[in-house]
Parts: structure tokens; sequence; C-alpha cells
């Protein structure tokens, strides 16, 4: 690390703490050559390669974009759009990975999403499934619906015997 002062190549780091959300440390640094103290912030880094190849860095807004899409007209709002992004973030960084294919993260969208709203889970799965018959989504909402009736079967009251 590099003074911004001195330009010196080396510094000491004096203090040491994680950010309120878990996702950075911030870092008190002090240089061996003027004395001087400065601050950084580091993050781990997460990179999509995307299908043709291209790599570029995650970004929690075109996860948010691309999903507001499927959402339009439903009854979703920006704050929930923002929840579901930061769950995805959260899951695709507990693989540990700092390179995932833009696949993983759509696999990673499809779960919190279903539980946002599974109107829009269908829509979102249908274009990013590639769905290309009514049996694809006939299948898919034969699947929606053993999930509720499993549901609604553990939630049930049993009767006394």
């Amino acid at each position: 690390m590099f003074c911004p002062f001195c330009r010196h190549p080396d510094s000491r780091v004096i203090d040491s703490r994680t950010s309120d959300d878990g996702l950075s440390i911030r870092r008190r640094r002090q240089c061996p050559e003027c004395g001087r103290r400065f601050s950084t912030t580091e993050t781990a880094s997460l990179n999509v390669i995307k299908r043709s190849g291209v790599v570029e860095p995650f970004s929690r807004e075109k996860i948010v974009s691309g999903v507001r899409k499927a959402c339009q007209g439903r009854p979703v709002t920006d704050s929930d759009l923002a929840m579901l992004a930061q769950k995805v973030e959260e899951t695709v960084r507990q693989t540990g990975a700092s390179q995932l294919d833009a696949n993983d993260i759509g696999l990673a969208i499809l779960p919190p999403l279903r539980d946002l709203d599974e109107v829009a889970y269908l829509r979102f799965a249908s274009v990013y499934q590639g769905f290309d018959s009514l049996e694809d989504f006939e299948q898919a909402i034969s699947q929606l619906r053993t999930e509720h009736d499993a549901q609604a079967s553990d939630k049930a009251p049993r009767a006394e015997l």
C-alpha cells in the first residue's frame, strides 16, 4: 500500500475494523517514512464471467434491473428488490469463489425471487431458463403447487386422537 502523501511503498496497519454490513474492512495505517496516517477500505472482489467470456465486477444494481423487468405490474417495492439483491450477493459470496459464471448468479436469484413473488419468479425463470413451450410453464407451475400443498399440510392443525 503506497502512502498517499509521500508515495512510500509500505505502511503499517494500526487498527482494523469490520464495517457494519460485514462486507468490508476499514484499516487505519501509518507511513513509516513520513509518519502520516490514512485509512483504507478493503473488500473482497467478486467478478462475473458473462456468456460472451467478458469478465466484469459483480453489481447488485444489475440484479435489481434484471429482476425489475420480471416484477413489472407486481406488488414489489424497490426495497424488496434491494433485499433480494443483497440475499443473492450473500449467497454467491458464500461460495468463496472470486469469479462466478453469470448462470450461477441467475440460479441464485431464483429461490429468493420465488419467495418474493411467484408470478415474477415464473416470468424470470421463463426467460432465464429458456422456456420453449407451454409444458415448461405447466411443469414450473406444478412444482410451485406441490410446494404450496406441502407447506399448507405442514401448517394445518392436526386432529388429536
